[in-house]
C-alpha cells in the first residue's frame, strides 16, 4: 500500500491529471462524452490530461465513492501515466478524499475544489480575490483535521493556489478568524456595491448572465467596443464590467458583464459573490447568453436558471440569447432551442449577425414598462420640466395661463419623481412603443 505522499512534492506547473466521472440516478451524465467539461476545466487549470475514467452506479461508496475494483484500476491508471493528480466530477467527502490518496498515492481534488482553484487563478480585483479566499476558506475549513496532518505541508499546485494559500498554512484558529474577517469585510463591499447599483436606479440596466465561455464578454464587446478582456477559457470573467450601450432609436442603457455560472456551481462561491451579482440581481432585464453551438446548451441553460433561482433573480424579465450561430454545424440544434423558446433570439457576437434584431428586442422589452402621462405643473417649475426633457420622450407641450401641460412616455418607475404639491400627473395606458 502505497504511503502518503507529501504534497510539497506535488508542485509543478503543468499537473499530469486523470479524470474521473460517476453517474449516478440522480446525477446523469451531461452530454455524450460525460467527460468534456471537467476535461475543460482541469486544462483551464493548467493540468494535462493523461488518463481518464468512468463508472455508473446506482449508490456511491461510503468509503472511496467508487467501487473497489474502480479503486483498483485507477491505481494502476496514475502508476502507468505517472501522473499527479486525480480529479473527481463528483464532490468527495474529506474521508473519502483521504482514502483516495492513501490508494493512489497522489493528490485528489473534487469538482468544487477545483472550480475553486481556477477562481483563485482568475481573481485579479481586490473584491474578487476576498470573494475567492471566503470561499476557498470556507470549503476548507472542515477538511483540515481529515485531508491532512499539518497546514504548512502545501505548497502550491491546482487546489492549493490564490490567495488563500498563506491563511492554509496557519491552524484552525487563524482561519476561523481569517474568515470572520473577510466576510466583515465583503460585507463592507457588499453594501457599497449595493449603494453603487442603487444610485443607477433611475437608468435603464441590462446584465449579461449565462453558462461560462458563452460568449458574454464577446458580445459586450461587440454591442458597447468596451474591450472587455476575451478568451476561449472558462471563467475568463470574474469582476463585473458596466459600459453604456446606445441603442438605436431608443438611447443609452448600461450593460453589464458578469461571471460566469456552471453546473453545481459551489453554494459557497455563489454566496462569496454576492456583491459581484448584484448587478444582476437589481437588472431592469436579463440576457442570457447561450451557447448555442455546444450540444448540452439545454442543459445549460437549466444550470444557469437555477443560479438565478439561487439569488433570487427568477421573476426577473429576461430575454434568451443563442449566441455563436455562426460556430453551428447541426443547424437542427438550433431549430430546436428555438421551439423549447420561441422568444430566444439567435446572435454571433463573432460576426455581427443577429446583433440588430437583439436590440430591436431589447427596446421593445424595456418599452413594455412605459406608460403615456400628462404632466400638469405650473410653467415655472424648471425641475419637474427639466427632469421630463431629460428622463421622458415628450410628445406634446400646451400652455394654460401660468400652467404647463406636458404629454410624454416616461418609465412607470419615474413617475413618482415628478409627484408633488404643485403636479398632477394622469395616467392614460401602458405606451406599448419603443421610447
Amino acid at each position: 500500500m502505497p504511503t502518503e505522499i507529501p504534497r510539497e512534492e506535488l508542485t509543478v506547473r503543468r499537473e499530469r491529471a486523470i479524470l474521473v466521472s460517476v453517474e449516478l440516478p440522480e446525477r446523469p451524465w451531461v452530454g455524450s462524452d460525460p467527460l468534456e467539461e471537467l476535461r475543460g476545466l482541469a486544462e483551464t487549470a493548467g493540468a494535462v490530461v493523461v488518463g481518464t475514467l468512468t463508472q455508473r452506479r446506482d449508490r456511491i461508496v461510503p468509503s472511496t465513492y467508487v467501487g473497489k475494483g474502480k479503486v483498483q484500476e485507477l491505481v494502476r491508471l496514475a502508476q502507468a501515466t505517472d501522473a499527479d493528480v486525480v480529479i473527481f466530477d463528483n464532490d468527495l467527502t474529506p474521508a473519502q478524499t483521504r482514502n483516495l490518496e492513501e490508494a493512489t498515492g497522489i493528490k485528489v481534488l473534487d469538482r468544487s475544489e477545483l472550480i475553486l482553484d481556477i477562481f483563485a487563478t482568475r481573481a485579479r480585483s481586490t473584491e474578487a480575490r476576498l470573494q475567492v479566499e471566503l470561499a476557498q476558506l470556507e470549503y476548507s475549513l472542515p477538511r483540515l483535521r481529515h485531508m491532512w496532518k499539518h497546514l504548512s505541508r502545501f505548497k502550491g499546485g491546482i487546489g492549493m493556489r490564490g490567495p488563500g494559500e498563506t491563511q492554509l498554512e496557519e491552524d484552525r484558529r487563524l482561519v476561523d478568524l481569517r474568515i470572520r474577517d473577510l466576510r466583515l469585510r465583503l460585507h463592507e463591499v457588499e453594501a457599497r456595491k449595493a449603494r453603487e447599483v442603487a444610485s443607477r436606479s433611475e437608468e435603464y440596466t441590462v446584465s449579461l448572465v449565462g453558462y461560462t465561455n458563452a460568449g458574454k464578454s464577446t458580445l459586450m464587446n461587440a454591442l458597447t467596443g468596451a474591450g472587455v478582456y476575451v478568451e476561449d477559457q472558462l471563467f475568463s470573467t470574474l469582476d463585473t464590467r458596466t459600459r453604456q450601450w446606445h441603442i438605436k432609436d431608443w438611447g443609452r442603457v448600461l450593460l453589464s458583464d458578469t461571471v460566469g455560472f456552471i453546473r453545481e456551481l459551489p453554494h459557497r462561491l455563489v454566496a462569496s459573490f454576492k456583491a459581484t451579482l448584484e448587478e444582476a440581481r437589481q437588472a431592469r432585464l436579463l440576457l442570457h447568453v447561450v451557447d448555442a453551438s455546444n450540444p448540452a446548451a439545454e442543459q445549460q441553460i437549466e444550470a444557469v436558471q437555477q443560479v438565478l433561482r439561487e439569488i433570487g433573480c427568477e421573476s426577473k424579465p429576461l430575454l434568451l440569447v443563442l449566441n455563436k450561430v455562426d460556430r453551428v454545424t447541426d443547424h437542427s440544434q438550433v431549430a430546436y432551442l428555438s421551439k423549447l423558446h420561441p422568444y430566444a433570439v439567435p446572435v454571433s457576437a463573432a460576426t455581427g449577425q443577429g446583433l440588430e434584431r437583439l436590440a430591436e428586442a431589447v427596446a421593445a422589452t424595456l418599452s413594455a414598462d412605459f406608460v403615456e402621462a400628462e404632466i400638469e405643473t405650473s410653467a415655472a417649475n424648471g425641475k419637474v420640466v427639466a427632469y421630463l426633457h431629460t428622463h421622458a420622450d415628450v410628445l406634446s407641450k400646451q400652455y394654460h395661463d401660468s400652467r404647463i401641460v406636458i404629454r410624454c412616455l416616461m418609465p412607470r418607475q419615474a413617475v413618482h419623481h415628478v409627484q408633488g404639491p404643485d403636479v398632477t400627473v394622469r395616467i392614460r395606458e401602458p405606451a406599448g412603443l419603443t421610447a
